[in-house]
């Protein structure tokens, strides 16, 4: 258990203070799933624990990546011993929980998206990439918490899930492009003027502070929509989770106001701004009574699930 909280701890420091508000149990288990996710994604990019992306060279390797996390991740659904801690914890938390094979087949197909070396054509294709990397996962979330068994509120959880992944996208653009990779939509750049291959560019950075407005003004809606869902939490749960929406929209909202400044510097919340999203929703939580947003997301769960041949 303690390696998994050090794999949340190392990974994702926001999401590690977000998990410790939740109950013994449920903290537990979104420690194991995390190690799970993380461990899946350094296999695959050649990282660890979220450090420094690896550039996509040799599709062929980074398929056999693909297909070994496939492997493994089966033999622990079915209760085989891996001898990989991340997978085994995870095939002992599927089993508590009731996580399926075709909860994790989505979230590996992210891990696929990326060994091909993808980038979105679309808006469209972006969120239904948000969705295996992170929308998905908040389904997974939604059953560690034993949230109630109903499409909508697993929607909300999934909707939760494509907010943080927004905001990451959003952060990580020059990262990514190191990297050669990019998740912004082509037609999005293509409008804004940009050409193919430089909206990394430092000339391009006011251009490409105005395309990742249009992530932030998404990762709110989707953020406000995820809130509904939390509602239907208990109180343990629901702090959590509006702890993480707080903090992970924060990250968005600071790239939004530093402008084509954003990615001078890596952005991220202090301790004590952390502390203050904790608290904040302490009394968010404890009214239990989410602002209903003017108008829901547009892409909904069912819209961008993956399609078979996808």
């Amino acid at each position: 258990m303690q390696e998994s909280y050090w794999a949340i701890r190392e990974g994702s420091k926001s999401f590690a203070a977000a998990s410790r508000l939740f109950g013994r149990d449920t903290r537990e288990r979104s420690w194991l799933l995390y190690h799970w996710c993380r461990r899946c994604d350094d296999l695959a990019d050649g990282q660890e624990f979220g450090g420094e992306l690896s550039e996509v060279h040799d599709t062929k390797e980074a398929e056999d990546k693909v297909q070994a996390i496939r492997a493994l991740t089966r033999r622990a659904l079915e209760g085989q011993p891996t001898l990989d801690l991340a997978f085994d914890s995870f095939g002992m938390v599927a089993a508590e929980v009731g996580l399926t094979q075709d909860m994790a087949d989505d979230v590996i197909a992210g891990f696929a998206l990326d060994a091909q070396g993808w980038q979105p054509r679309t808006e469209a294709e972006m969120m239904r990439y948000c969705y295996h990397v992170a929308g998905a996962v908040g389904v997974m979330m939604a059953r560690v918490m034993q949230a109630p068994d109903d499409a909508w509120v697993f929607d909300r959880a999934c909707d939760l899930g494509l907010a943080f992944q927004l905001a990451n996208i959003a952060r990580d653009v020059v990262e990514d492009d190191a990297a050669g990779r990019c998740y912004l939509p082509q037609e999005w750049l293509a409008e804004a003027d940009i050409k193919p291959g430089e909206h990394a560019k430092p000339h391009n950075r006011f251009k490409l502070a105005a395309v990742v407005a249009k992530l932030v003004r998404m990762m709110d809606r989707h953020a406000d929509a995820a809130r509904l869902g939390a509602a239907r939490l208990g109180f343990r749960d629901r702090w959590a989770v509006l702890a993480a929406a707080r903090i992970y929209t924060a990250i968005g909202r600071k790239v939004l106001d530093r402008g084509q400044l954003a990615w001078n510097k890596r952005v991220v919340v202090s301790g004590p701004e952390k502390l203050w999203h904790i608290i904040a929703a302490w009394w968010e939580a404890l009214r239990n009574n989410p602002h209903e947003p003017d108008q829901m997301p547009i892409y909904s769960r069912e819209l961008i699930r993956p399609l078979k041949g996808w």
